[in-house]
């Protein structure tokens, strides 16, 4: 008879949740395109036509190039759509479920483990994050693969876990631009195992062994790396990008930008989330309020006990304690540094995306604690049965609320259209519904950051540009500037087949409109949807 082991049962239960929450309605839900995805999309279609992948893009802002990779490699499996950037997300979502269950059993139990899996498998924060398409979110994931196979390493002394744990550690720096400051935390971690393994094992063989497994994982790290390294040096003004911007140093008193952006941050877990509504739903706390609870109980209770091992076992500080000791430390440690992407910014704050690399040690604080309580009612009660089925409907709870306030609070509010940007979709759709024949200009009057695809153009016409690219394979519009109105040729000569001219406005404005209609007093004007529509019969 096969026996079944329940924790990789519960284990399969927790990643099917998982994938439900990410993959229900993802063609829907976010509704539209943002461009900041629509550009994803268009350098990946590029990079899969010419085979040019790059280690960094630096349009919009500059980006690291492990997304748009991935995407590539999406459209190839699935074909080009909205759908198939999304799917990447989706997957590597699905994933850092699995990596945070490996590390929180790796560094605690698999109780522990199992609970932190649960609460990151159903969290508003992380679900919405692993369904957009934004990079951001490989950034949690390879930290916690990395982590784990550091830990492992340190525990058991084998090469390549190491290797391992480099090559991930490497690859987070084609992530998002947050991770150069987690990166400290791997350094750390590294520093850590060096002088353990010199000042307190105080043998050769584990010196020889330090210095080797250190060795391994930064030079493997570095060969990853190598490559936008390479491009940093060339193109040093790439490196900070947008993060120069809004950064509190370039603020009047950048001490008192500090401390208002970590205050604000440090209470969005439990009291005034992000106000964005592609983040979250506005100003409401990052965490469903029970499991704010548990995060700020675990927060305390590691830290307490980790200064209670440093102090009470401060003479006899063996494997066991010191190896507690740093994990107490290390969540600590990983916590305040994954913070700071976010609080050394002044502009949006508190910021649920730069701070997207808390969110796994934020569950790890809140698994921990659930299951200390568990252990103290399991311990105080004779009625094991009722513990049981009160835990189950607490799960479930937690599971409903944040499945409604997904799917239905927040999936069908009008703000996540506008946050979403639907309208540039739309716009998309309707020229991708007119007949081939006819010549189509786009006139781009929202403001964006310019973009050399295509020549200059702001960021906000990318949504469009890539939804001609999925039905095409190639732009059908020309895309203007409001100032450009004199690059649209009207035909002199009249064919016996009526043709048209579409112009369409990104934005409806009456004195577009009415500088069209003087323009081209034979065409026609109508508004759908927030856009408008200047029609030229010839």
């Amino acid at each position: 008879m096969v026996r079944i082991n329940k924790s990789w049962l519960f284990l399969l239960v927790i990643l099917a949740i998982a994938t439900f929450f990410r993959l229900w309605q993802l063609s829907s839900i976010p509704p539209g395109l943002y461009p900041d995805v629509a550009i994803n999309g268009n350098d990946a279609l590029y990079s899969l036509k010419t085979g040019d992948l790059k280690a960094f893009y630096p349009e919009n802002n500059g980006r690291e190039g492990m997304m748009m990779g991935l995407i590539a490699l999406s459209f190839s499996m699935f074909g080009v759509s909205i759908w198939s950037i999304k799917i990447v997300a989706a997957i590597i979502g699905i994933l850092t479920v699995l990596g945070l269950y490996l590390l929180t059993r790796e560094l605690f139990n698999k109780n522990i483990a199992l609970l932190s899996s649960f609460f990151l498998a159903v969290s508003f924060w992380h679900t919405n994050f692993s369904r957009i398409g934004f990079r951001a979110i490989l950034l949690p994931f390879v930290s916690v693969f990395a982590l784990y196979f550091l830990f492992k390493g340190f525990r058991t002394q084998k090469i390549w876990d190491f290797i391992i744990a480099g090559i991930f550690f490497g690859l987070g720096f084609y992530t998002y631009t947050s991770f150069r400051i987690i990166a400290l935390l791997f350094l750390i971690l590294i520093i850590w195992w060096f002088l353990y393994n010199v000042g307190i094992k105080k043998e050769f063989y584990f010196f020889i062994l330090s210095i080797k497994s250190t060795f391994i994982f930064l030079f493997v790290s570095f060969l990853v790396t190598l490559p936008i390294g390479i491009y940093f040096l060339n193109h040093p003004q790439d490196f900070l990008g947008r993060a120069a911007g809004v950064s509190i140093f370039t603020q009047e008193n950048p001490w008192r930008a500090f401390g208002e952006s970590a205050g604000k941050h440090f209470a969005m877990f439990n009291f005034h989330g992000d106000n964005n509504w592609r983040h979250n739903f506005a100003g409401s706390p990052m965490l469903f309020w029970s499991i704010g609870i548990l995060f700020l109980m675990g927060f305390f209770i590691v830290l307490f006990k980790g200064l209670y091992y440093i102090f009470y076992y401060k003479q006899e500080f063996d494997d066991r304690n010191a190896a507690i000791c740093r994990n107490y430390g290390f969540l600590i440690l990983w916590f305040i540094i994954a913070l700071l992407p976010g609080m050394l910014t002044y502009e949006g704050v508190p910021h649920a995306l730069r701070t997207i690399g808390v969110i796994p040690v934020v569950f790890i604080f809140a698994g921990l604690s659930c299951w200390e309580i568990y252990k103290f009612f399991e311990k105080n009660t004779k009625r094991k049965i009722l513990l049981l089925i009160a835990s189950f409907f607490f799960l479930f709870a937690i599971s409903f609320s944040e499945f409604n306030k997904y799917f239905f609070d927040w999936g069908k509010n009008k703000e996540v259209e506008g946050a979403f940007t639907k309208r540039f979709a739309d716009i998309g759709y309707f020229l991708n519904s007119l007949p081939e024949d006819y010549q189509k200009y786009v006139i781009v009057n929202e403001p964006g950051v310019p973009v050399p695809y295509s020549d200059g153009i702001p960021m906000p016409a990318q949504t469009i540009m890539f939804i001609e690219n999925m039905k095409y394979s190639s732009l059908q519009s020309t895309y203007l500037l409001p100032k450009d109105l004199d690059k649209i040729k009207i035909p002199t000569v009249h064919t016996q087949n009526k043709k048209q001219i579409v112009i369409i406005s990104m934005a409806y404005e009456e004195s577009l409109s009415n500088e069209l209609s003087k323009r081209f007093p034979e065409g026609a004007i109508e508004k759908k949807d927030g856009f408008g529509i200047f029609k030229i019969n010839f």
